[in-house]
């Protein structure tokens, strides 16, 4: 997809900072790192959701979300890591090309997450919704 700037780092024709390459799977800098040395793991084919993506490919994309989070362990000293995925507009994904964020924390890095959790009105509200859930699993 040429108007998508994940295919267009893919083919070259956009720089990027590459950490890790192999014939389906890309790693890359983020140029708006939450943290300096987030990166970003995608599939080299265009999938606009998790969802979209082959379960094989996901596996390898898990794979080397697994490398470069232990690299940024590794070669940043990085006490934590945080893994982010986003499908769709309303979950915050702005580029619908799949990816994985991979971003190092570190003890006092002054990062918090903007999370409010709810609670379900009563324990059958989560009951029913996870039997709804399960009823809807693809084998």
């Amino acid at each position: 997809m040429n108007d998508c700037i994940f295919c267009r780092i893919v083919q070259g024709t956009v720089p990027s900072a590459k950490i890790y390459e192999d014939d389906a799977v890309l790693a890359f800098m983020d140029i708006g790192p939450i943290i300096k040395g987030h990166a970003l793991v995608i599939p080299k084919v265009h999938y606009a959701t998790l969802t979209d993506v082959p379960p094989d490919l996901a596996a390898r994309l898990i794979a080397v979300v697994q490398r470069v989070a232990a690299a940024q362990q590794t070669a940043l000293q990085a006490d934590g890591v945080n893994i982010h995925q986003s499908n769709g507009a309303c979950a915050g994904q702005v580029v619908p090309h799949v990816h994985f964020h991979v971003i190092p924390r570190f003890t006092n890095d002054g990062h918090r997450w903007n999370w409010a959790a709810t609670k379900y009105e009563a324990p059958a509200e989560m009951t029913a919704l996870a039997q709804r859930l399960r009823a809807a699993l693809i084998p």
